[in-house]
């Protein structure tokens, strides 16, 4: 699980990125560069949502626990 985690944010990371490059980048061959940035930030908000559901998922299955904070004094 922490294997998957850490792949989840390292493409975060990279599709982050990706949008960089390409907004600097000019569009070639009369393409816009605006729709190869898009598809990066896309791809990103993908990646935040499966880590978010793996997240999840390791928590119901047992393998992460919430310590959290005490709750009055």
């Amino acid at each position: 699980m922490k294997l998957i985690v850490a792949l989840a944010f390292l493409a975060i990371i990279a599709s982050l990125g990706a949008a960089l490059f390409f907004m600097l980048r000019d569009g070639c061959n009369g393409r816009a560069k605006t729709s190869s940035m898009a598809r990066a930030l896309a791809l990103r908000v993908g990646f935040s949502i499966a880590l978010f559901i793996c997240i999840l998922v390791a928590w119901k299955l047992g393998y992460i626990h919430p310590t959290g904070l005490p709750v009055g004094g």
